[in-house]
């Protein structure tokens, strides 16, 4: 056969153009990184919007269990109790009934004064625990409120500005909310008994707070020396009048009234800051809300 009577034969090769497609392998990897993204938003808005103690109770929900340390038997593998002698497998059973045997009282006379000790001992550990309890109680009550009040003030516009007038300490007698003035930032006009919005606002918040727990109240009122330091005579009524005041207004905000214990006027016997009394921050409502005893049975007995 001759090269012209050859049959002709095309070959087509197909060109294949790396990277014009690449599947849908993308669109998984984007969607785990918008799931994660949306998830940690979420955190960060549950972090924002919870209290204290709700966190508190997430971490104590998330801690660890406590697990007891102590081994098995003498310690080692495989090194339990076994019926024997004492030793390395000891005789668990008869050992422990040995040593836990108490030995028998030599008369009854001993054994009833012994009782008698022993009921007193338990008597004074049981109200001494009372009241441990109780003051643990009451102080995580405390810590709570003043968390929720200082809480409150950052949440509120209307609040925040007034949060450099309001102190909050526990003292002996409780939690000592005090409502001070500061210069330019006065609670009652120079000379009157009407609080003006600012205190109202101050003083309905604090009977918010101080809804939620069951102590009993005391207000007192204090005021400032004059300018060269003298104490006027007619502050004591005016102190008086002020306490009585934020009393009315903590009732109207929903004290109960029976939880007022004492409304009083100090005038300027106790500053707040005695190297200075005519410092506006002497003049102040200080609301404190009374730490309360457990009650327990005279002698220790129902």
């Amino acid at each position: 056969m001759s090269v012209s009577d050859r049959p002709v034969m095309i070959k087509k090769v197909k060109k294949v153009i790396a990277g014009g497609h690449h599947g849908g392998a993308w669109k998984v990897a984007y969607a785990d990184f918008v799931t994660a993204m949306m998830a940690f938003f979420l955190l960060m808005w549950l972090i924002n919007t919870t209290s204290p103690q709700q966190k508190r109770g997430i971490a104590d929900y998330f801690a660890p269990a406590s697990v007891s340390q102590s081994t098995s038997g003498s310690g080692g593998i495989l090194a339990g109790t076994a019926l024997g002698d004492d030793g390395v497998k000891s005789n668990g059973s008869m050992a422990a009934v040995e040593q836990l045997a108490p030995e028998a009282p030599p008369t009854t006379k001993d054994t009833g004064q012994s009782s008698k000790n022993s009921g007193s001992t338990l008597d004074t550990a049981s109200e001494d625990a009372l009241k441990a309890a109780l003051q643990k109680r009451e102080e995580a009550a405390f810590q709570s409120a003043a968390e929720s009040l200082r809480q409150a003030m950052q949440d509120m516009p209307e609040l925040a500005e007034l949060s450099k007038q309001v102190l909050i300490d526990q003292t002996p007698e409780g939690l000592r909310i005090q409502l001070v003035d500061q210069e330019g930032r006065s609670m009652f006009d120079p000379g009157s008994a009407k609080p003006n919005d600012r205190a109202k606002i101050l003083l309905r918040a604090v009977a918010k707070i101080a809804q939620r727990l069951p102590n009993r109240i005391t207000i007192a009122g204090h005021t400032s020396a004059n300018a060269n330091g003298a104490k006027s005579p007619g502050d004591w009524q005016l102190s008086a009048a002020r306490a009585d005041a934020a009393r009315q207004l903590m009732q109207q905000g929903g004290i109960d009234p029976d939880r007022i214990y004492q409304v009083s006027g100090k005038a300027a016997s106790d500053p707040l800051f005695p190297d200075d009394p005519t410092l506006p921050g002497n003049r102040r409502i200080a609301i404190v809300l009374l730490r309360e005893s457990p009650v327990v049975p005279p002698d220790g007995h129902p």
